[in-house]
């Protein structure tokens, strides 16, 4: 198993990161039904395949600005190399941590928009804890279509040192109990890679077994955290079709992997304006939690 030492990003490193915060770069997408379908199949959905002016369902724009990195661009990692848009922190797990998310009332993103996204890094921030160094990179994602926004997002994506030898992950957390809504998931291999194919994701630690076991040192293959936070979203739309999410944020507390079936939870406030969501794992720990709320 590899054991890379932990690097120590010193004040000069430091430095040169902070020279991102306020980059920004814009991208164009035409919203076609395709995708949309392709999620509805992913999700075990049996939706109709969209028609031109149906509204984009939520987490609908993550299947867009899609990330068309060259072959000869792609890092050890399967992600882009680092040092464009994104900073090149020189730690080797990146994950997503957190995102919050908002949508405009009476302007969805619709099948046959031409749309925009502007993004840009709000801030780089350095944390040094038991595990080690890390660093976190909040992104803010504007989407537009010719009537203006549709979306605002705010990601969290976190840059990790290697585990060391002997070196225990933090005590897991007990999930809540008493859901409303409970579906099971079975992470399997297909789901994963039709999920990184939506998304043109490649990062191995999703499909990679001898990788991700050798290389990051997982026990096995990782779930998306936005599958997770997608499968969140739908169990509110399989409970409550037709409601109109105005917001939604999610945190990613434990990894999930694909040695087991995970549950996703929620839990409607009494006036059913809002709920409580979470994952959890095949021992009832603490895997994502977020809360949605509906537009009155």
């Amino acid at each position: 198993m590899n054991h890379t030492p932990t690097p120590e990003l010193d004040t000069t490193a430091l430095a040169h990161l902070q020279q991102w915060v306020g980059s920004s770069e814009e991208l164009q997408d035409a919203i076609g039904a395709a995708p949309l379908h392709g999620l509805a199949a992913t999700l075990d959905r049996d939706d109709p395949l969209p028609m031109r002016g149906d509204a984009a369902p939520p987490l609908g724009h993550w299947l867009y600005f899609l990330p068309q990195t060259r072959q000869s661009q792609i890092g050890p990692d399967g992600h882009p190399k680092r040092g464009g848009f994104l900073p090149s922190v020189p730690l080797p797990r990146r994950m997503w941590a957190a995102g919050r998310l908002s949508w405009e009332p009476g302007n969805p993103l619709r099948v046959g928009d031409e749309a925009r996204r502007h993004s840009r890094i709000e801030s780089v921030t350095h944390k040094r804890g038991r595990s080690g160094e890390m660093v976190f990179v909040q992104v803010r994602h504007e989407v537009h279509n010719m009537h203006g926004l549709c979306v605002s997002e705010e990601q969290d994506l976190v840059y990790r040192a290697a585990p060391q030898p002997g070196e225990q992950p933090p005590a897991p957390a007990a999930a809540p109990t008493g859901a409303a809504w409970r579906r099971e998931i079975v992470p399997d291999d297909v789901l994963l890679f039709r999920y990184s194919a939506l998304t043109f994701n490649s990062h191995r630690i999703h499909y990679d077994r001898r990788y991700v076991t050798e290389v990051e040192s997982y026990p096995s293959l990782v779930v998306h955290g936005p599958l997770i936070a997608t499968l969140l979203v739908d169990l509110v739309q399989r409970h409550a079709p037709g409601r109109f999410v105005r917001r939604f944020e999610f945190r990613a507390v434990r990894p999930t992997f694909d040695l087991h079936p995970f549950h996703v939870n929620g839990a409607p406030s009494a006036d059913g304006q809002s709920v409580q969501l979470w994952a959890s794992d095949h021992e009832g720990w603490l895997t994502m939690q977020g809360s949605l709320q509906f537009e009155n």
